[in-house]
């Protein structure tokens, strides 16, 4: 049966795994939020749950858990010299999460292969490792990993999907506030502050601190034309709850 495989996009470098997973674990988020006014939750009087506000997208996790010893380890030369550690084998994974371009934040973009079946473009979101197993100079022979990786869009490879003042040293973009849009156009325009930081930065929950970065009062009401400054992340402070 074919092994489980790492293919960085960028570099085309295949990473294998020593063994195949015995489960893969699959979760989605529908983008579904609780909608919320500048006073609080907006209530209703005919059902106790919250309103709800669709955001659009969403967020699909694959958790998949790997095993890797130093004792499964077939060495080929007639003098091998024995792996006693087994970080060894689990550091390019590692590396799968760390920052790999200063263009692109976050890690590196791969793709999930598994025989004919499974073939998924994501990110790695979070990995973490149990280690067991010591030797006498505290190498570890065996590595229970678990990887948490993203699910992004496949709409051709190496395409950017990353929302662009999402990156690092982004410049700070000035965008109008348009009219409210024809119904018979195509393609609306974000009208919405949660639409346009949805756009901007991946994530409609920033649109209060967008709305307290631009010194908005009333969010739901910002009038058309409005030169809206949309500085980079990490310049976006979240106001107190």
């Amino acid at each position: 049966m074919e092994r489980v495989a790492f293919l960085v996009e960028q570099s085309g470098v295949r990473i294998p795994c020593m063994l195949n997973p015995e489960s893969l674990v699959l979760r989605r988020w529908s983008g579904v939020r609780a909608l919320r006014n500048v006073g609080g939750l907006t209530g209703t009087k005919v059902l106790n749950d919250d309103p709800l506000l669709h955001t659009g997208g969403g967020t699909t996790e694959v958790l998949v858990d790997l095993l890797f010893d130093v004792s499964l380890v077939q060495n080929p030369s007639p003098n091998p010299v024995p792996l006693n550690d087994v970080r060894l084998l689990t550091q390019p994974l590692w590396a799968l999460s760390e920052d790999s371009d200063p263009a692109q934040p976050g890690a590196a973009v791969v793709r999930f292969v598994w025989g004919k079946t499974w073939n998924i473009r994501a990110i790695i979101a979070a990995i973490a490792e149990r280690l067991e197993y010591f030797d006498g100079d505290g190498a570890p022979g065996r590595s229970w990993l678990r990887m948490r990786m993203l699910r992004i869009d496949d709409d051709g490879a190496g395409e950017q999907t990353i929302a662009p003042q999402a990156i690092p040293g982004a410049e700070t973009q000035v965008v109008e506030i348009p009219p409210t849009p024809d119904s018979t156009a195509e393609e609306e325009p974000p009208q919405r502050l949660d639409e346009v930081a949805y756009r901007f930065y991946g994530n409609a929950a920033l649109w209060k601190s967008l709305a307290a970065f631009n010194s908005i009062i009333d969010p739901f009401n910002v009038p058309a034309g409005f030169a809206l400054r949309l500085p980079p992340i990490a310049d976006l402070q979240q106001e107190p709850r």
